[in-house]
């Protein structure tokens, strides 16, 4: 059975969507703001010219005209974007916040929006809720007003009572919706106008774009510690571990060095994840230094264990390459060991470091057992460890190349130092 569906709402929908203002939180907070607005300038009226008026233009003008002077005196204070940001974060925009700035004025311009916000706010104040509550009394007396023998009066119209005046209650009750509508809608108004003149300006704008675009590349950056550091250990552990269950038997000794090594590489590992993870929580405990240069011969002991036969030499002083190059350079070390385990198994590996006057330079040469493991050095796996050798070292202002060279597999990688002065 096929049933036709109307594309129009029905009565009852519409009327949900209609009355869905009167169950929002926001609109009794935006009216609140409105209130305390109105209350300001209340204040300032009770100093000139005075709640009694003639109630004539130019004492209506008077009370909206009085304040302007003070609130753009207050509005020039850098504190009062702040202390105005706060309160329309929280009464304006309860729950989505981002768009309305609670830091101090930096510019000028940002005080003369402060300023023309604060007299905007005090305005809508006597014009959207002062209205509204007056409509909303007057409703309710012509709501009441024909149940009473005389009748009511507010503000100065009068109501006749009486049943026979019973056209009064509905008409009260529309008065009384107008009014709600008409603040919902002062409300509305007052939430734009935060969001234009105490939002982030361009340059803050672009200053939290700025801080965003560095986060993503903190975590890109974390990514790839985690891959050389976590990388490195699990294949350390694995030959140590595969090597140990072949070798428990036949030499207990050799596989009592592997559990040692498995011990030593895990525990590395679990300190670099510790310090990245405390990285990534912006946790308030200082995270362990990252290892350096300095390091490579306890990184190689480690991949000795595995079976590699590695060697290091350093040719310069290691004093002479900055932290930041010294970090990167033992990642790149790392994974190109990394990257032999796991594709050219336990072979010999020669590691020269060299620091000239202006650059480091870091080769890391392996035998290739035939052509083939050549070419899966080259492109097996999924190619990200020589992709982040190549990253690390183009971030630095250097260059890193990776293939055949001399009958061996060779990495080598460039870093210059004067990017890192």
């Amino acid at each position: 059975m096929f049933r036709i569906v109307s594309s129009r709402s029905s009565p009852r929908a519409r009327l949900r969507r209609l009355a869905r203002p009167l169950v929002t939180a926001a609109t009794y907070t935006r009216g609140f703001h409105l209130f305390t607005g109105l209350l300001l300038g209340v204040a300032v009226a009770m100093v000139y010219p005075g709640l009694e008026g003639d109630g004539g233009l130019g004492h209506r003008v008077a009370l909206l005209a009085m304040p302007v002077p003070i609130l753009t005196a207050f509005g020039l204070i850098a504190e009062a974007r702040r202390f105005e940001g706060f309160q329309a974060r929280l009464l304006l925009r309860p729950g989505d916040e981002s768009d309305i700035a609670v830091t101090r004025s930096q510019t000028w311009p940002d005080r003369w929006r402060t300023a023309l916000w604060l007299v905007l706010r005090v305005e809508l104040g006597w014009l959207g809720l002062a209205p509204a509550a007056s409509a909303i009394f007057t409703g309710v007396a012509m709501i009441g007003s024909p149940a009473t023998g005389d009748g009511l009066a507010f503000d100065g119209a009068s109501f006749p009572g009486g049943a026979a005046h019973w056209w009064l209650v509905p008409l009260g009750l529309a008065v009384i919706v107008a009014a709600l509508a008409y603040l919902v809608g002062a409300g509305l108004l007052l939430t734009v106008l935060a969001k234009r003149l105490l939002g982030p300006s361009a340059s803050e704008k672009l200053a939290a774009l700025e801080r965003r675009t560095e986060q993503l590349l903190e975590h890109n950056r974390l990514a790839r510690e985690l891959h050389d550091s976590i990388g490195h250990a699990l294949s350390v552990t694995v030959l140590q571990a595969g090597a140990a269950r072949q070798l428990l038997d036949t030499d207990p000794a050799f596989a009592d060095r592997a559990l040692d090594a498995i011990e030593v590489t895990g525990r590395q590992a679990l300190e670099d994840l510790e310090r990245m993870l405390l990285l990534l929580r912006d946790a308030p405990e200082p995270a362990a230094p990252r290892p350096g240069l300095a390091e490579l011969k306890v990184l190689a002991d480690t991949t000795r264990c595995a079976g590699a036969a590695v060697e290091v030499r350093v040719l310069g002083s290691l004093d002479a390459v900055p932290a930041v190059i010294s970090r990167e350079g033992y990642r790149i070390v790392q994974e190109s060991l990394t990257n032999v385990l796991r594709h050219a198994g336990p072979v010999p590996v020669e590691v020269t470091v060299a620091v000239h006057g202006h650059e480091v330079e870091l080769t890391v040469r392996n035998d290739t057992p035939s052509a083939e493991v050549g070419r899966r050095g080259a492109g097996g796996g999924s190619g990200s460890g020589l992709r982040g050798i190549r990253e690390r070292a183009a971030l630095l202002g250097g260059e890193a190349t990776a293939g055949p060279h001399d009958g061996y597999w060779r990495v080598h990688a460039r870093l210059p130092l004067r990017w890192a002065s």
